[in-house]
């Protein structure tokens, strides 16, 4: 893959790029926001630093996801509850903290790159309840709402088992792969926003289980 790697400390950017191309990824390392926002269409993912030179990283993440779905790991130091949320409600695709492991950087990589590929002309319909994977668009009761990947994954996890219990770590594997253990807090936050934009569909919690979708009307 074309990673675009954002990342204001040059020892940091080069280890990275230095280790992403060892394992036959083409790297660009930019320091600024402002370069993520011009370079973002050349490359397939970006990594995203949340100190960068010219901006904070958070205001360089809305201001792409207003122009552009590549998909964006967000690889920081900083580690509070408060950026790791914000990141993935402003459209991130993951959160790593710094120190990163080599080995699930690259899981990760490969965790999100499916996830967009997957991505196929499946049409999932259920009642007034109409999802286009390809378009990332869900439709209900003649609502159109756009959805990113990770939220139209997740739905289309839940829609194709509609009105049966689905465990918790069955969806974590169907949306972000092996990657991912049980409590992850982007798959709490990615539900979340499925719910706000979605509030017509009841997703049950089942609770020490797993969700379940709401046959739709």
């Amino acid at each position: 893959m074309r990673v675009l790697v954002a990342e204001d400390d040059a020892s940091v950017s080069a280890a990275l790029a230095s280790a992403l191309t060892r394992a036959g990824h083409t790297c660009v390392r930019v320091a600024q926001g402002s370069a993520v926002l011009r370079q973002h269409r050349d490359v397939d993912i970006v990594l995203l630093d949340l100190g960068l030179e010219d901006m904070d990283g958070l205001a360089a993440l809305e201001q792409l996801r207003a122009v552009s779905d590549v998909p964006v790991i967000v690889v920081t130091a900083r580690g509070d509850e408060r950026s790791t949320v914000q990141a993935l409600r402003l459209g991130a695709d993951d959160y790593l903290v710094k120190p990163v492991r080599l080995h699930e950087l690259l899981a990760r990589l490969s965790a999100v790159a499916r996830r967009y590929a997957g991505l196929t002309s499946d049409r999932i319909e259920l009642g007034s309840l109409v999802l286009d994977e390809t378009e990332r668009r869900v439709s209900h009761g003649g609502v159109t709402v756009s959805l990113t990947p990770t939220e139209s994954a997740l739905l289309a996890a839940l829609a194709r088992h509609a009105g049966a219990a689905v465990s918790r770590q069955r969806l974590l594997d169907a949306v972000w792969g092996d990657a991912y253990t049980a409590t992850s807090r982007a798959f709490d936050v990615h539900l979340a926003g499925l719910r706000q934009k979605l509030p017509g569909l009841t997703i049950t919690t089942i609770r020490g289980y797993g969700f379940r979708l709401e046959m739709p009307e």
